[in-house]
């Protein structure tokens, strides 16, 4: 599913508004009729008081609109216009009389704190103050009105957006915005919902069809993808009956160090469950043991000391993944350098590889076309710099990605594939990733897809879906703390069966 910014639906709408030569208010009242019905599923007549608090613009034209629904559907509404300005637009006026003539009291005025209203846990909020037309700085008595709501623990409702929120960069005040229970957006999701700083203000997202143009939103490509179980499926190689495991491809795991040996058993493990035909692991001699040991279906080349000095193969890998308990030593550096500047494998770059390049830029020139960099927080911030917002961190991450040519994945709840402008959102995964060891096993599922044959994008997006969904999988025996990354690994078999599951209730196709 595609992610549009602010500006694209606004062109989304218009394009809308042409091709069936429709007017703005009659668009309008597609939009709120399809969150009215949704609304009205869910509460089915239920007697609680519902409090419809609208702005002056188009999203609180949209709250009109369900206010005089709620209304003709027998359903006990407030409705309050929060007047933060003199300005109303054409379809929000529009609205307001239609909800005069039907109501037996007029929309409550707010204009300062005095005419707050006293809210009761048992009502319901609907939030249509904002949207996601807002562009600059809340009134403070509006801010504190946003306070207010969050203090009543009602259940809310946001439209679109949690009034407070901007599209493109992060909020003012971080209390003055509104704490959503459900958000029903429009036609396609925003990239706000999947950003840390600003995905945390809903809880649950709704996405609703309003019937926007379709040749429009198939010929615009928007600003990302929200990369669903759909998406991933149509990005799958099928294996064929006479494949053998040179089909699959020889990945190379380089890392570990004393004390570190772990990281490279886990992303070896993981690279052998991702399908990978054939698994050599390279590592200080202090490894050898236990990697021969922890992973007998791999092959093991030891360096001769307890880190890296020397890098050396004396074949070409189908992918290599490097960096995983590296160490950032003198050696070490100077043999991941001398290692850069020979190979001709793609790369998976991890850990202590991204803090080498950090260090030393000049290897970022050297890199293989499309390189996957795979950083934590920290690790991206030292190669990036600090960013305001995440907003400014994904735009620099872009920048780095269009300068240097390479794929970059951003971690977190919805971790972020970013390749030059455009975004691929992630929808799998859960708090009990949050792991030592985790990121251990995304490096070597990805450098397995690497290996068979996937395009560097590809295995990005599919190896950040699949390590997600396996601890998805898993967790549902180990609860989130019991997670650790050796539960991934054992999962990743079970995640690729779960890609063609059929819903309990869909029927096969004869």
């Amino acid at each position: 599913m595609k992610i549009f910014s602010a500006e694209q639906m606004r062109m989304a709408d218009e394009a809308t508004m042409l091709s069936e030569k429709m007017t703005s208010l009659e668009l309008m009242e597609r939009a709120a009729s399809q969150i009215f019905n949704l609304i009205h599923e869910r509460l089915q007549g239920s007697p609680i008081l519902i409090h419809v608090f609208c702005g002056i613009g188009n999203n609180g034209g949209d709250g009109l609109v369900i206010s005089r629904l709620l209304l003709e559907h027998g359903y006990n509404v407030k409705t309050y216009i929060v007047n933060f300005s003199d300005d109303r637009s054409k379809d929000f006026l529009v609205n307001y009389d239609r909800l005069k003539e039907i109501a037996s009291e007029w929309p409550t005025q707010l204009k300062c704190e005095e005419d707050f209203p006293q809210l009761q846990r048992e009502d319901m909020i609907i939030d249509a103050i904002f949207g996601i037309g807002l562009n600059r700085p809340i009134v403070p008595w509006v801010v504190s009105l946003i306070k207010h709501l969050n203090t009543t623990g009602c259940f809310t409702l946001s439209i679109d957006i949690p009034s407070g929120l901007y599209t493109d960069k992060g909020p003012d005040d971080p209390e003055g915005v509104i704490f959503a229970d459900v958000t029903v957006t429009f036609q396609l999701p925003k990239l706000v919902f999947f950003l840390p700083e600003t995905g945390g203000y809903t809880q649950d997202l709704e996405v609703i069809d309003i019937g926007l143009d379709r040749d429009f939103l198939i010929q615009n490509r928007g600003i990302g993808i929200l990369m669903s179980k759909n998406e991933i499926v149509s990005l799958y190689r099928p294996r064929h009956k006479f494949s053998h495991k040179g089909t699959y491809g020889h990945c190379v795991i380089i890392g570990g160090s004393y004390g570190k040996i772990g990281s490279v058993v886990l992303a070896t493990k993981a690279a052998l469950r991702t399908g990978v035909g054939l698994a050599t692991a390279y590592i200080p001699e202090c490894g050898y043991e236990v990697v021969q040991i922890a992973v007998p279906e791999a092959m093991v080349i030891a360096d001769s000391d307890d880190e890296l000095e020397e890098i050396t193969l004396n074949f070409k890998p189908a992918a290599i993944g490097i960096g995983i308990g590296i160490g950032t030593s003198e050696k070490t550096v100077k043999a991941f350098g001398e290692f850069i500047k020979e190979n001709e494998s793609s790369l998976v770059i991890d850990a202590d590889g991204i803090n080498i390049l950090a260090k030393n830029p000049d290897f970022l020139k050297i890199i293989p076309k499309r390189t996957i960099l795979t950083p934590h927080p920290k690790e991206l911030k030292r190669l990036i710099g600090e960013w305001e917002d995440d907003f400014d961190k994904i735009k620099k991450t872009q920048e780095f990605s269009k300068k240097h040519n390479c794929i970059i994945i951003i971690k977190g709840a919805n971790s972020i594939t970013v390749f030059e402008d455009q975004l691929y959102v992630n929808t799998t995964g859960n708090p009990g990733m949050a792991t030592a060891g985790s990121g251990d096993v995304l490096t070597g599922m990805i450098t397995a897809l690497l290996s068979q044959g996937y395009p560097p994008l590809h295995a990005a997006v599919f190896g950040v879906f699949l390590h997600g969904n396996s601890a998805d999988i898993a967790i549902q025996k180990t609860g989130f703390e019991g997670l650790i990354a050796s539960e991934i690994i054992s999962h990743i078999g079970p995640s690729f069966l779960e890609l063609f599951k059929r819903p309990s209730n869909e029927q096969p196709k004869k």
